[in-house]
């Protein structure tokens, strides 16, 4: 008996011993990890900056099978954010974000707080990510970490498998894509809603990646049923500074307050030569490029109408960018003289 009581006391005295080294160790941590991942800045920063992404790459998924992902209504940019359910609870704040340079958040997981920072950089053969965090943890995490080496290691490690993870999912995602040529369709004409944008080129697609959602948002906002895709007129589609419109078409026509950064137009009916992009829109140049050559070989004559693109699958669609689908049409005067390719239904259907 007294060796139990002996044995129980030393137990005691171990579990109170391995207490206290665990309470005066550190907090606070600060980690820094990157990789070079092998495609354009301006890609992988839109693949971040967009939280609907996260789920495919964060590794703190792989070993809570429990874990869903809630995403709020803004997922791009400053303000946007993102929650977790599972063996943990938590929630991704977006508090500033520089277009294609850096992200700042706020990060909550169950009862500790940090801060996270992407930094972006061109480097020789695509962009170096760098993810730093400085923060601190509570004790069931300090706990995990002293037998893990560390609130560094334990991090770190989660941090590293989740770049290589982004590196992994990002070049596949991104490589995976498809041109083809639809031949001469229709565009049958309506009100719509839109939002005028003005940008560097290099600026448009991280524009359109933040500006598409918000018209999403208008429709939802004003409970309307949007009657077809999201589209975008170009006033210049090829000058350095590019003018456009984010669009959203309309069973009707509506009105809005002359405050509004949103206005109602009307799109007359025209002919175009329709070109089809499934995969990522970082495509688009070799997607309109192959159309604008197609166009010039059968020798088509430009339309009065302004060049059109549709999401007919955007990332509000399907988290996946290789399977996105977008539609290029060069507005066409008349119909040529090779055979015509019909392609029905109308590609922004109207009541």
């Amino acid at each position: 008996m007294r060796i139990l009581k002996y044995i129980f006391l030393l137990i005691l005295l171990a579990v109170i011993a391995i207490t206290v080294y665990v309470a005066t160790q550190k907090s606070e941590f600060e980690i820094t990890r990157s990789v070079v991942v092998k495609v354009p800045r301006s890609i992988v920063y839109n693949y971040v900056n967009d939280y609907r992404n996260w789920e495919d790459w964060g590794s703190w998924k792989e070993g809570d099978a429990s874990m869903k992902f809630n995403y709020a209504e803004n997922t791009v940019g400053a303000g946007a954010s993102y929650s977790w359910d599972g063996s943990s609870d938590g929630k991704m704040t977006t508090i500033f974000a520089k277009q294609n340079d850096s992200i700042a958040q706020k990060a909550k997981v169950s009862d500790h707080q940090y801060n996270s920072y992407f930094i972006f950089k061109d480097t020789a053969g695509g962009t170096k990510v760098t993810w730093k965090a400085k923060g601190s943890v509570d004790f069931m995490t300090k706990v995990n970490a002293t037998f893990s080496g560390g609130a560094d290691k334990l991090m770190g490690d989660m941090f590293e498998q989740s770049l290589y993870n982004l590196n992994k999912t990002i070049t596949k995602e991104i490589n995976t894509f498809d041109v083809k040529i639809n031949g001469i369709v229709k565009q049958p004409g309506g009100f719509y809603v839109r939002k005028r944008i003005v940008c560097l080129k290099s600026e448009m697609l991280g524009q359109l990646h933040l500006q598409l959602p918000k018209i999403i948002q208008f429709f939802k906002k004003t409970n309307m049923q949007m009657n077809g895709k999201p589209f975008v007129i170009f006033d210049n589609a090829d000058s350095d500074t590019v003018r456009f419109s984010i669009c959203g078409p309309l069973k009707e026509e509506i009105f809005v307050s002359k405050e509004s950064d949103i206005s109602v137009q009307f799109l007359d009916s025209f002919s175009a030569l329709k070109t089809t992009l499934t995969g990522d829109y970082s495509h688009r140049n070799d997607a309109r490029s192959k159309g604008l050559k197609h166009f010039n070989e059968n020798k088509m004559e430009r339309g009065s109408s302004r060049e059109i693109e549709i999401y007919e699958i955007s990332a509000l669609d399907n988290r996946h960018p290789s399977k996105w689908k977008t539609a290029f049409l060069i507005p066409v005067k008349t119909a040529p003289a090779i055979a015509p390719v019909y392609v029905t239904p109308p590609t922004i259907p109207v009541e």
